[in-house]
């Protein structure tokens, strides 16, 4: 598109294109990216024991959850509890240095427990921790 100035020149048009709607869509994807992670990561319910001791974990693990129907997930997928050793041996290059976590709900029977647990040592790890709250928590903290 060309235009005249007043000293009579013929002068075209700059076409910048005006980038704040684009930064504003990027940072409110942002801020929901931000607000739903730690609601995604959260998955699947269990009712932990509580102790007085706990360690945080502070790196990420392996961790295998038993919730309150004694369904057993590694990490976040379901898993046939016969299927545990094989997926861990997959899973896992160096079993003596690798540890697992076990979250297990408060009211599965010590049978599922025990068998989970010896699923878990069949495959060579000896590093293996049970996880539980604090008993005054107000957060879900996992630890050991």
């Amino acid at each position: 598109m060309a235009f005249t100035n007043n000293k009579g020149r013929t002068q075209s048009s700059l076409s910048d294109i005006n980038i704040t709607p684009f930064v504003d869509v990027v940072l409110v994807l942002l801020v929901m990216f931000m607000v739903t992670a730690p609601i995604l990561q959260s998955g699947i319910e269990v009712e932990v024991p509580k102790t007085k001791t706990v360690k945080e974990i502070t790196e990420e693990r392996l961790v295998i959850t038993i919730d309150k129907e004694q369904r057993v997930f590694l990490g976040n997928d379901p898993i046939n509890i016969n299927e545990i050793a094989a997926r861990l041996h997959e899973k896992i290059r160096d079993p003596q240095g690798q540890s697992v976590f076990i979250r297990s709900d408060e009211n599965v029977p010590f049978g599922a427990f025990a068998t989970v647990m010896d699923a878990v040592k069949q495959t060579g790890i000896t590093n293996v921790s049970i996880v539980t709250q604090p008993l005054n928590a107000k957060t879900n903290a996992s630890g050991r």
